[in-house]
């Protein structure tokens, strides 16, 4: 998917890094199809039954978490996250490498500070409760806690690409 190898050349991590990413898009996407889902019964109850369903807005911010936190996560994967990217097409090839190495050491920083705090937060806030819905307020932080174990893998899988596709170039 987001390297470009065909299926045989991947190493196992490649594939069970395409494996979370694929599951996540299509969590993800299920999400998103509910949220729209439950958006048109707000619709629906507050201009035709005129009974305005309070609980739409507490499950479409829970849901936004989840879909914003992982997705960004599978940008990481996919290489197509936001990025300024205008010194490093400038720069020779080697100072291209150099930039390319810190920005995947970067991530796998931010990912590790994202599992780390995103689990505090989640313990911190586990006993209260969302209101209207009636579950944790927990779950609004799991996606930061998991979002970041995927961003740290994801950018493990990039700096193992980095060193593989360095020895091979010096091999030609």
């Amino acid at each position: 998917m987001s390297t470009g190898k065909s299926v045989e050349n991947k190493s196992l991590f490649d594939r069970l890094l395409d494996f979370f990413s694929h599951i996540t898009i299509i969590f993800t996407g299920v999400a998103l199809v509910f949220m729209t889902v439950i958006f048109g019964w707000l619709v629906f109850g507050r201009y035709v039954l005129n009974a305005t369903p309070t609980w739409v807005e507490q499950v479409s911010l829970l849901l936004v978490v989840y879909i914003g936190f992982l997705g960004a996560s599978v940008g990481v994967h996919q290489k197509t996250h936001l990025g300024v990217s205008v010194f490093r097409e400038m720069s020779p090839k080697p100072v291209r490498r150099i930039f390319d190495f810190l920005s995947y050491g970067t991530l796998i920083g931010f990912g590790l500070i994202m599992v780390v705090y995103g689990y505090k937060l989640t313990v911190f806030k586990w006993d209260a409760e969302i209101p209207l819905i009636r579950v944790s307020e927990g779950w609004r932080s799991l996606p930061i806690m998991l979002s970041g174990g995927f961003v740290f893998l994801y950018s493990i899988g990039h700096l193992i690409h980095f060193f593989n596709d360095k020895n091979q170039e010096d091999n030609e």
